[in-house]
Order: structure tokens, then sequence, then C-alpha cells
């Protein structure tokens, strides 16, 4: 417990550090071209990775790599949402910049949203209701025709891994929409690095990666029964992590 307590608070003080100086060092390379921009900002993400296993033991592999497509065709990737390590690992593992979908209202957080605006994510204004949803097909496929792949939380919220949450549809209905597929992705990080800044324990997070499913010829609710389906069965394979550490 003790070493779980120091671990955290380190991380928090590194990961508060890291962000002051990062955000104005990565906005001097605001001219750059978005896909070589974002591949400068995937250094802070690698550096929370790397003091995350320093400080708090937590360890990480990837399985299912092979399932990865060629670059060619856009993707979307919907993932378990049970922490905020997934959004920090995912970026590093596919092939493509990913863009994020965000509430417009997190670009004007001091340092953590300016660093998040030089990534071009997809913003939407909760306040608009089922209007939401169309400010994401439209710039999804703005960012898909720049080069990105489009990554969403099915969830909409971190959820515990020991908690069932109802997926939503709005991924799968923007595979339809665009006609384009979807890469589940499943871990077990929200048992070693849970919602809050405490808690985190040492341990292996495994992500892993399903085939990509079309979307052709079904209801976005049925593939989005697909994708929940393999996800909530690979995060119960998977297991805590915890027997793995340290």
């Amino acid at each position: 417990m003790i070493r779980s307590w120091l671990g955290s608070i380190l991380f928090a003080l590194f990961q508060a550090v890291l962000t002051f100086f990062f955000v104005p060092f990565a906005q001097c390379f605001f001219w750059m071209p978005p896909l070589k921009r974002y591949r400068l900002l995937l250094i802070w993400p690698r550096l929370n990775l790397w003091a995350a296993r320093w400080f708090c033991g937590i360890r990480h592999r990837v399985i299912g790599l092979e399932n990865l497509p060629d670059l060619v065709m856009p993707h979307i990737v919907l993932s378990k949402h049970s922490s905020t390590w997934e959004v920090l690992c995912v970026p590093l593992v596919m092939p493509r910049p990913l863009c994020f979908v965000a509430k417009k209202e997190l670009l004007s957080i001091p340092f953590f949203g300016w660093g998040l605006a030089l990534a071009k994510p997809i913003t939407i204004d909760r306040s608009a209701g089922g209007a939401a949803m169309g400010q994401i097909y439209t710039q999804g496929e703005a960012r898909m025709q720049e080069g990105f792949w489009v990554i969403l939380f099915p969830e909409g919220t971190r959820v515990s891994p020991e908690q069932k949450s109802r997926y939503k549809t709005g991924g799968a209905r923007l595979a339809a929409t665009l006609r384009v597929p979807v890469i589940p992705v499943a871990h077990n990080a929200g048992y070693l690095w849970p919602r809050g800044i405490f808690g985190k324990r040492a341990g292996l997070i495994t992500l892993s990666i399903g085939k990509p499913i079309s979307p052709d010829g079904k209801e976005p609710q049925q593939l989005m029964n697909e994708v929940e389906t393999w996800i909530e069965a690979e995060v119960k394979r998977l297991g805590s992590g915890l027997s793995d550490h340290v």
C-alpha cells in the first residue's frame, strides 16, 4: 500500500512537471504538418509510460499485432476504457496517427488542453445533443482524409473492469457511415491503473488487439454487439495482471 501511494504521488508529480515543460516546447512546432507534429507529440505518452514503470512498477506487453491491417485503408479503433493508461499506450502501438474525440471545453485547460489541440482531435459540443454525432461524422471523415485513424471509447467514460457498462453505438454508426472497418482493443489496465491519482499497482498490463471487423451488411447495434462481446471476453481472459508483478 505504501509503495502504491508513494509511486502514484511521484508519478503524478513527474507528469505535471513534464506537461508544464513539454507543451510549450511542442507549441514551437505548431507550423509542422499534422502527421509529423503528431509523431513529435508521441514523446509525451512515451515518457509517461517510462515513468509509470520506474515509479509504479507498471509494465506492459502487446499481443495481436499481427491483426493490424495494412496502412492503405482507414480504420476506427474501438477500445476498452477502464483507465487513462490506454490513452497513452494505444497511440504508440497503432500504425497510423490516432484522432481522439474530445469535448471542446477540454482544449481550454492550461497546458493539457493546449497540447491536446496540437493533436487535432475531433472536438464536439456536448450541449448540442444529437447534433454532436454529426460533428463526429464530419470531422472524422476530414481527419481520415488527412491520414488519421479515429479512436473512440464505446463505454463513454472510464469503467472499472469489475463493472459492466452499456456500449454506445456511436463508433459503429461512424464505421457504417464512412464504410471503414473497426479494430477492437482490450486490456486489463483498470486493475493496475485505476481511475484517479492514487491506487497504481505494480504488475503487467496486457493490451490485446483483435481482428478488424467489417461493418458491411450489419446494423450499428449488431456491429457494436460483436465488438463488445470480443472486448469483454478478452478482458476477462487477460485477468488482473497482478500475479505477474515484480
